[in-house]
Order: structure tokens, then sequence, then C-alpha cells
């Protein structure tokens, strides 16, 4: 009994050692492997973003433009007005005179439209008849007086014997009071005329023109 048993173990050991030998010849199988994405990129978080500098603009070089002078209206302080008493054109009962503004500062400066005319008794006293009417036979335009430039506006003055003497009152002034286009400030100019003491139209101005005279 004991060889048998010798025998049986003999051969148990013989079949495991056949088998292990089995198994140390297999080939395991290979495990897959997982391919790299081709192109995959690490992802950039938007904090990390690089922020482009934008490109400084170049500063414009600025044009040359001609030069404008800066001129403001003629002050009544800036001007000389006379009204030359023998430069009066006849017609129709009326005489045409220029009233004259000269700039006699040493400041180029502007006048525009009408002046405002009237007899008056005396420098400062009191207005005679009515004021000049507006004359609209010319447009208004800027008139730029450099110093020392003389420009004009036509004043008409109408003989006061074409009205009734009941209707004029007829009397004789000796004064004109002038304001400059735009102005407050009167300047008085000698002037003898017959004139209308009641509202009748004796004075009629026009807008200031270039040139000393409208001749």
């Amino acid at each position: 009994m004991t060889s048998a048993r010798i025998l049986i173990a003999m051969a148990a050991l013989a079949g495991s050692a056949a088998l292990l030998a089995g198994c140390s010849t297999a080939t395991p199988a290979a495990s897959p492997s997982t391919p790299a994405s081709a192109s995959t990129a690490p992802s950039t978080s938007p904090g990390a973003a690089a922020t482009p500098t934008p490109a400084s603009s170049p500063t414009p070089t600025p044009t040359t433009s001609p030069s404008t002078v800066s001129t403001t209206a003629c002050a009544t302080s800036a001007l000389h007005v006379a009204v030359p008493s023998g430069a009066g054109n006849a017609a129709a009962g009326s005489a045409f005179y220029p009233i004259q503004f000269s700039n006699t500062s040493s400041s180029p400066c502007t006048l525009y439209g009408y002046p405002g005319v009237s007899f008056v008794g005396a420098v400062g006293g009191s207005q005679i008849g009515a004021a000049a009417t507006r004359n609209s036979a010319l447009p208004a335009k800027l008139i730029s007086l450099s110093p020392g430039q003389t420009v004009h506006a036509t004043l008409q003055v109408v003989d006061a014997l074409n009205y009734p003497s009941g209707d004029c009152g007829p009397v004789t002034a000796h004064w004109l009071k002038i304001y400059p286009p735009n102005q407050t400030a009167p300047i008085y100019v000698s002037f003898t005329a017959q004139t209308c003491s009641k509202p009748k139209t004796i004075l009629s101005v026009q807008t200031v023109q270039t040139g000393s005279s409208g001749s």
C-alpha cells in the first residue's frame, strides 16, 4: 500500500509540473493602448489668454489753414464819424450825404447794417422830429475796416418845404445824433438843415457800404 500511494503522489506531482509548464509558455494577450489625441491642445482659461496690445494711432498732423483775422464790431469809441455837407447830391426834393465812419483804432473791426440817425437841438439835446427811416435799397453786408479805413452809409435829407408848414412845423437843426450800427453810444455831428418838428419823414438812411462815399 505504501508503494501505491507513493506512485499516486508522484503522478500528481508530475501532472502539476506539466500544468505549470503549460501556463509558463502561454503568451499573454496584449492590452490595447489608448492612442493620444493627435491635436489635443491644453485648454487655456480665459483669464490666462494674452490680451492683444492695441496699435497706437499716430497723432494727426494739423492742417495748416490760412490765418483768419479775428474782428469785432466797431465800438463808437473806435470810430470817427463825419457828414461832409458839401458832398450832398440834390435830387427830387432831397439831398444825399455820406455818413463816413473811419476806424481810428489800431485794430480791424466790422460794421453791419444801419446806423441810427436823428436831428437834435444840441449835443446831448432832445430829438427834433422823427428819427431816420431805413432805406432797404442796398442789402446789409458785413464790412471790415482796417485801421484808418473809411466806409459810409448814405443819408437822404428830404426838403422840409415839401410839406405844408402846418403839417411840418419847420425848424432849423444844427446837429445830427448818429449811432454806429449795433452800438448804444452816439456821436454828435455838426450839420445844419431845415427839418420838421412834427413827425414827418425827413431823414432816411441806407446800410453801411464800402468806400467813403456813394459816388
